[in-house]
């Protein structure tokens, strides 16, 4: 959520009576994510409703079965007026929680970058050198990144390109 956006969500609230002292709780279907983490941020108690949770109370509450962001507002509302004390504020979390948190966030990305780049490498394998994907299929479990950083491991390096020393920005003028 942009900074203005977080501002406009506060303000609002603040014109319907939030103040420091008496927070308006706030439902909605997500534990997680920058929207929590600014209501979070503020100090206001913030419910997390189960989706399967807000979709039982949809088939009660709405004649109309049918999903629509104006009607999830009024829907996710009408729980906490109704039946707040069936449900739990999310509680706060320490330093260590939070790192914990950015670290685990930081190795999913690390795994999909791995799967994304395998996937762009045998993509273009499989386009200028199939003969490369036809050796590793034949190799029993693995994945082709592990047998390519193998193979490349015993490779020998490829000769370093020789410079003119005139031409090397990295050498000093003299």
């Amino acid at each position: 959520m942009p900074a203005q956006g977080s501002q406009e969500l506060l303000a609002t609230l603040a014109a319907a009576g939030d103040e420091a002292d008496t927070r308006i709780p706030v439902a909605i279907e997500t534990p997680r994510g920058l929207l929590v983490a600014c209501l979070r941020a503020s100090g206001r108690p913030v419910f997390s409703i189960a989706p399967f949770s807000a979709s039982r109370y949809r088939e009660r509450h709405m004649v109309s079965r049918q999903k629509s962001d104006r009607q999830d507002v009024i829907l996710l509302a009408t729980i906490l007026r109704a039946d707040m004390a069936l449900h739990r504020p999310l509680s706060a979390d320490t330093r260590q929680a939070q790192a914990l948190t950015v670290l685990a966030r930081a190795r999913q990305g690390a795994v999909w970058r791995v799967h994304r780049t395998g996937n762009e490498l045998r993509s273009v394998l499989r386009e200028y050198y199939p003969a490369f994907l036809e050796l590793f299929a034949a190799q029993d479990g693995g994945g082709i990144c592990r047998e390519a950083r193998a193979t490349l491991a015993i490779a020998p390096a490829p000769p370093r390109r020789q410079t003119h020393p005139a031409a090397d920005p990295h050498r000093p003028q003299a």
